[in-house]
């Protein structure tokens, strides 16, 4: 693989020779929700969401197994067809060829030259920063010999218009309803239904691809019948509406010709260019999701020509250098600051796919985790920090009054769904996240206030860590009620609390908290019924840690009460002088599954004030004892003055690391 030459501060650089690399794909994406990637040979996928694909849907062994990709293909007057991306089967071993990719923060351009031909060509594709779901691309062939040469350009844009879920399931069926229309800039497609999990419904959506060259000129006509551009005994490396004559003749459709029930592609040809010797032709492709076919052709109306194109790339530039230069980093190696401008963008891409939505993070359905949640915020504290206070109070309404979370994240901001298999799911280590992040937030800010901010907390069948089933009297909701009937809100501190003490009680053999069903060790071992993390152990003895230090700061700064709902009583035992032996996990267990019974139909709606001194002590001692614990235990050989600590015990009670 080449290295990257980076070419300025703002970290564009030079990849001789990307395409000689497999797996390589670069991210095009705005934060109106347009999600796409794209290889050196122009492969990948676009989409918005879950249900709404414009490409095919791509995994990262797609990459080198997919031959339909963007491109345009050259039809030159002396017979020479040439694939613009190296689409074809003779440019697979064409040795008069060099190709690379020239990219920055958030453009990318595929470079490729053709000596036999003297033609090269540079396709730069970005994502504009308004509020439009779609990418914009200029195609510019340039004549590097000394003749005219005369050619006819057919741009391809790869078309799916459905759910991810139909890429198995249904394909064909769904195919059947299409209706791809060519319009005068391109083709229109518009399924009749959206059919996938949500239902059987109309669909509205538009998904186009439209273009106009530099003459200015709209298409001559367009192949939108994915079967028909291949051809009979043809294929997506080798097109017979591309290698014959007659053939593209015969199926060329013009403006208003309409196709149903078949794959599509967003196949456009121009009409014929003569290219004088070092001149060029450029050709300017919009594709994309859109409410109407009227947005569509306004969105190429935007960008579509080489002024509109221009502004709106630099645009691009600015808005993303914008965000990078949030977070600077100057060393004696340029390269290395160049290579960190990348690093910084990697949690905004983040926050904008999720976990779903690139080749290699093909993770669930769409969205984000309640990780995830927490630990964008965490990037967010550097990179956006106006923002961060309203959407780290606006996450805690995902946690459950028993100390859980919900673990289905809404599109809206503080939207939490319960799940809709009724799986009970939790994660040991859930609890953990919000206080780092919190704490990362007040230790940067000194905003201990936010600790006394107000929010709600949610509610589902699921109880008692997914121990338990309850039966909801407002089923059709997932707030938390009280026994009263009333809302059930909490502070950020009690919400904090919560999450830490649950997970302090609950406790395996070896009094380390207990591995959960939805634990990443469940694809190794099935840990839930025996398995315990003494890792994670020690992370919540330092967020115990960190919140005892908190309340005794708030009662040497502000003396604001701190007012909890009266059962937490029931988890600081050592604030009420109960006596629990922390060595004994089953008397932690039951302390716990008294908490659960008393709440189980919410708590009661009484309130009370705790003394700050004394919460903090027993926050400590419940800190400390766990320290004292791993120290003790987890320690598997130290009979020679070093040895290795155990991270987790197996579903049979066994170490997982150590000496046997």
């Amino acid at each position: 693989m080449s290295m990257c030459e980076y070419l300025n501060k703002r970290g564009d650089f030079y990849l001789k020779d990307a395409g000689s690399t497999s797996g390589l794909y670069f991210p095009l994406a705005n934060e109106a929700g347009y999600m796409a990637s794209i290889t050196p040979r122009g492969g990948g996928d676009a989409k918005i969401d879950q249900n709404h694909f414009l490409m095919p849907p791509v995994s990262v062994v797609d990459l080198h197994n997919t031959r339909l990709t963007r491109t345009a293909w050259l039809k030159i007057e002396n017979g020479q067809v040439w694939s613009v991306t190296g689409g074809s089967h003779e440019q697979k071993t064409h040795n008069a060829e060099t190709q690379g990719v020239k990219a920055g923060p958030l453009w990318h351009t595929i470079l490729r030259e053709n000596a036999e031909a003297q033609l090269s060509a540079e396709m730069t594709t970005f994502v504009p920063i308004d509020d439009v779901h779609a990418e914009v691309t200029r195609l510019l062939v340039r004549n590097a010999g000394e003749q005219p040469v005369r050619v006819v350009p057919t741009v391809v844009i790869p078309m799916y218009g459905r759910s991810a879920d139909s890429l198995r399931d249904h394909r064909h069926v769904t195919s059947l309803l299409n209706v791809t229309e060519v319009g005068t800039n391109g083709v229109y497609l518009t399924p009749t239904m959206s059919f996938d999990e949500r239902g059987h419904v109309r669909n509205t959506t538009v998904y186009a691809v439209l273009g106009a060259d530099s003459r200015p000129s709209t298409p001559v006509g367009c192949y939108p019948d994915l079967d028909v551009f291949i051809g009979e005994g043809g294929d997506a490396e080798r097109p017979r509406v591309i290698y014959d004559d007659e053939y593209a003749g015969k199926n060329l459709l013009q403006s208003g010709a309409v196709v149903h029930g078949s794959e599509a592609v967003g196949a456009l040809q121009f009409a014929p260019a003569e290219i004088p010797p070092g001149g060029t032709h450029e050709i300017y492709i919009v594709a994309g999701i859109f409410p109407d076919q009227s947005t569509a052709s306004a969105a190429l109306n935007a960008y579509g020509g080489a002024e509109k194109f221009e502004t709106a790339l630099q645009n691009n530039r600015t808005f993303w250098h914008g965000k990078l230069n949030t977070v600077a980093c100057t060393t004696a190696d340029p390269d290395f600051d160049s290579w960190m401008r990348w690093v910084s963008l990697q949690p905004i891409l983040r926050r904008i796919y999720g976990c779903s939505f690139l080749p290699h993070h093909d993770y669930g359905r769409g969205g984000r985790g309640w990780r995830d949640l927490w630990q964008d915020c965490l990037a967010l504290l550097l990179m956006e920090p106006e923002s961060v206070r309203e959407t780290l109070l606006q996450n805690l309404a995902g946690v459950r009054f028993d100390g859980t979370n919900a673990t289905i994240i809404g599109t809206r901001p503080g939207e939490f769904i319960a799940d809709r298999n009724n799986i009970s799911r939790v994660w040991m280590d859930h609890g953990a996240w919000p206080l780092l992040t919190i704490q990362l937030y007040i230790d940067q800010t000194g905003d201990l206030s936010f600790l006394f901010e107000s929010q709600e907390y949610f509610s589902d069948p699921q109880w008692a860590r997914a121990q338990q089933k309850i039966q909801q009297d407002h089923s059709d909701s997932t707030t938390l009620y009280n026994q009263n009937g009333e809302v059930v809100f909490g502070s950020v501190l009690e919400h904090l609390l919560l999450q830490q003490l649950s997970a302090f009680f609950h406790v395996g053999s070896h009094n380390s908290i207990r591995l959960e069903g939805g634990d990443w060790n469940d694809g190794l071992d099935m840990a839930a019924e025996g398995g315990e993390s003494v890792a994670f152990t020690g992370l919540y003895a330092s967020n115990l840690q960190w919140l005892a230090d908190a309340v005794l700061k708030v009662a040497k700064s502000t003396q604001r009460p701190i007012v909890v709902a009266q059962e937490l009583l029931m988890l600081l035992d050592h604030y009420t002088a109960s006596d629990i032996d922390y060595s004994n996990p089953k008397a932690k267990n039951d302390v716990l599954q008294r908490f659960f019974s008393a709440c189980k139909n919410g708590p009661s709606g009484v309130f009370i004030n705790l003394n700050h001194e004394k919460l903090a002590a027993d926050l400590k001692q419940k800190s400390e004892s766990i320290i004292a614990h791993v120290r003790g235990h987890g320690e598997s050989d130290a009979s020679k003055g070093y040895g290795w600590f155990n991270g987790y015990y197996d579903n049979s009670g066994r170490r997982d690391r150590g000496r046997f």
